[in-house]
């Protein structure tokens, strides 16, 4: 056989063998970004959900709830573009619009859940945590154009609203707490702090808020003041009764 046909055959096998290999090198890095994007979307889904969950103690809106479940739809949407085959994801996606049109028809608005006061620090840190995760996702969301600019601004504004209660309602039992175990002067200071932190809101429950701290402020401070006059005044009462037990009463001549 000619040499040179033999070289020839060689070097067309390795220019085979690498070219095999170069596509499924492919393949595979193709298959690992689609893997990777799937548990991206997954993982989002899942904190969608656990967001959508929080409406069990808080007020969540039409729009917020339409927000986070044509989340859920865009990302199931773009995991069948990643399976196209996956016929459970054309089921999921399937309910997930069913859920919205039964959100667009008969969910009820803001007050379909009423407000739930803390009733311990952890359970407010954890409220707090809550509003923060919906405000950056309705963010994001209006970043994305999925979210148009005035419902964006209404829906966050209203989230601020609700964080800023969570705050003063728990200060307001903090300050209750404290009264009751006999620590003014703590009770005071974090009616101070509500005050402050209201000072710069305007919308009707900062208005009625700061009014109820300044009254409890009042109250507190002329309690603490009514109290201080009376020791005062008992001070000198047993100053009195000192003095007269140690000179004694005056004699007539």
């Amino acid at each position: 056989m000619n040499i040179g046909l033999i070289i020839a055959l060689v070097a067309l096998l390795l220019v085979l063998i690498l070219g095999y290999n170069i596509m499924l090198q492919y393949k595979l890095k193709a298959e690992a970004t689609r893997r990777q994007e799937s548990a991206r979307y997954v993982a989002l889904i899942d904190a969608t959900e656990e967001l959508i969950s929080g409406a069990s103690y808080l007020p969540y809106s039409k729009e917020l709830m339409l927000c986070l479940h044509n989340r859920i739809l865009d990302a199931l949407i773009n995991m069948q573009e990643l399976d196209p085959k996956n016929k459970h994801l054309s089921q999921r996606i399937e309910a997930a619009k069913h859920q919205i049109e039964q959100l667009l028809d008969n969910y009820e608005g803001t007050e379909a859940t009423s407000f739930k006061v803390p009733t311990s620090d952890k359970q407010a840190i954890i409220m707090l945590k809550l509003v923060k995760r919906l405000r950056d996702t309705v963010r994001t969301e209006h970043n994305k154009g999925k979210m148009d600019t005035q419902s964006y601004m209404i829906e966050n504004a209203r989230l601020e609203t609700i964080q800023i209660r969570i705050n003063i309602e728990n200060v307001v039992k903090r300050a209750h707490e404290s009264m009751s175990k006999g620590q003014p002067g703590t009770a005071a200071q974090l009616l101070k702090k509500g005050i402050d932190a209201l000072s710069t809101k305007n919308d009707n429950y900062s208005i009625h808020a700061k009014d109820k701290l300044s009254e409890m402020l009042d109250q507190l401070q002329n309690s603490r003041q009514a109290k201080a006059e009376e020791k005062q005044q008992q001070a000198n009462s047993e100053r009195d009764d000192d003095i007269n037990a140690l000179f004694g009463e005056k004699k007539k001549w």
